[in-house]
């Protein structure tokens, strides 16, 4: 258990590559913060999960675009287990449209949770590791951006932004033993890809070299390495998990 004794707080932990990477944590010894903004009964299963492992989780309900909110996240969190070793931003919403469609409010909505919730996360947890000169910090970016995709516009500009700040903030905290990155999943095998018809799932499929989806697991275990001591000498990275596409 490579984290044994660690404490690990994972945004919009409730559903899909958020779940994976908490229940990942949990296997390898990390207590879990399972943030949730959404159904309550996806965050307890979540939990329940967890601790069938043997370690300890707190479940906190909180809007990760609300600076305040994420100040008593991570307040409760440190009081619960004494400190936060590992963030890991994932939370995120689209709203896509091609931009002729595309509302202010949809633009905004994206940018604040994806890019601004990742900021406020970030900022959260340098706090605590700076004090303790260790840490790392992980985000959930996307191939889209590095690449971009139609009638994502809002969605590529908050990915393409979390990679700007994560190579940011790597600069910053590196001499502080404190390590930065991000991981790009491709498409993975979620809710919202589970809705899309086939025939878009066909065309997908068709750019894929791997040929295949790819599977919350799969972008859980990026995330395990580079929270893990193997990635001591990894930080302001962008680890690509899509099967080939970029």
């Amino acid at each position: 258990m490579i984290l044994h004794g660690k404490t690990a707080l994972v945004t919009g932990a409730g559903k899909g590559i958020g779940r994976a990477i908490a229940l990942r944590m949990a296997i390898e010894g990390a207590n879990v913060v399972i943030n949730y903004s959404g159904s309550e009964d996806a965050a307890a299963d979540c939990a329940t999960e967890c601790e069938k492992a043997g370690v300890r989780t707190l479940r906190i309900k909180a809007d990760v675009s609300d600076a305040a909110q994420v100040e008593e996240m991570f307040a409760r969190a440190v009081e619960e287990f004494g400190t936060v070793d590992i963030l890991v931003n994932n939370a995120g919403i689209t709203r896509d449209k091609i931009i002729l469609r595309m509302k202010e409010e949809d633009f905004d909505s994206v940018l604040d949770i994806n890019l601004k919730g990742s900021y406020n996360c970030m900022k959260a947890a340098s706090k605590i590791m700076l004090k303790q000169r260790n840490g790392r910090i992980i985000s959930i970016s996307s191939i889209v951006g590095l690449r971009g995709n139609v009638g994502q516009v809002n969605y590529s500009a908050s990915k393409a932004g979390i990679i700007g700040m994560t190579k940011s903030l790597a600069r910053e905290l590196a001499s502080k033993g404190i390590n930065v990155n991000a991981v790009a999943p491709g498409f993975i095998e979620t809710d919202m890809t589970k809705a899309l018809p086939e025939s878009e799932k066909e065309k997908l499929l068709a750019v894929i070299p791997a040929g295949r989806m790819g599977k919350p697991e799969d972008i859980a275990g990026a995330v395990l390495f580079l929270a893990g001591p193997d990635s001591s000498y990894v930080t302001g990275q962008v680890l690509t998990v899509d099967g080939g596409m970029v």
